[in-house]
């Protein structure tokens, strides 16, 4: 039942564990699911953080090595890409043949997103050709919603994190200069500034370095 699987998702406590109950529950309450699995888009480039099996991982790998499959065009340009047929889907030549040959018929990727930004992509596959109805569509969609939600909540931690580290750094940069300057907390924050625009350096390295090395950055 997706309503179950809806609430028992915003029970499960941390982004892994929400993650790999959801590639479970596609493959239980999606209609024609045989496999799931959950890419991330990050920096070093997309990388997949839960699959319901060892198979998913390998289709995840060749897309981003063949930069070609319903993930990629799922990140890319469409919300919602669908496949029935990948032996005769001229939009991935060379994935969806390989993926053919390992007994995947047909796919179903959601984009993951956020107003701004795209977090990654949902992927169903099943072992039967034309495998997803329009049920099934629309309840994938949903189970995808929550996914998106779960990462989305993860980012906006890490930042959050990495918010609270630069401005500790730069609070005690500050103190440094307060000591032995004896200036006020505001002319230690311009100090630091200036120094920022002279070396065309970021405000929290610029107070990093003095933290580490306790001696001011030569302009």
């Amino acid at each position: 039942d997706l309503s179950a699987v809806a609430r028992s998702l915003q029970n499960e406590t941390g982004t892994q564990a929400t993650l790999e109950m959801a590639v479970r529950a596609a493959t239980s309450i999606i209609e024609g699911c045989d496999l799931a699995g959950v890419s991330i888009a990050g920096p070093g480039g997309v990388r997949t953080r839960a699959a319901s099996d060892d198979a998913v991982l390998a289709m995840h790998a060749l897309q981003d090595e063949l930069q070609q499959g319903p993930a990629v065009d799922a990140l890319r340009d469409h919300e919602t890409v669908y496949a029935p047929d990948l032996l005769g889907d001229e939009r991935w030549p060379r994935w969806g043949p390989r993926v053919h040959e390992i007994g995947v018929r047909s796919v179903l990727s959601y984009r993951l997103f956020t107003t701004r930004d795209t977090l990654g992509a949902f992927d169903l596959f099943s072992r039967t050709g034309d495998a997803f109805d329009h049920d099934a569509i629309d309840n994938a969609l949903a189970l995808a919603a929550h996914v998106a939600v779960a990462v989305a909540a993860e980012l906006k931690d890490e930042h959050l994190q990495v918010a609270v580290t630069t401005r500790t750094v730069i609070g005690q940069a500050q103190g440094i200069l307060m000591e032995r300057f004896d200036l006020s907390a505001d002319r230690a924050f311009e100090v630091l500034v200036r120094l920022s625009s002279h070396q065309n350096v970021k405000l929290h390295r610029v107070a990093s370095q003095l933290v580490e090395t306790r001696t001011i950055p030569s302009s």
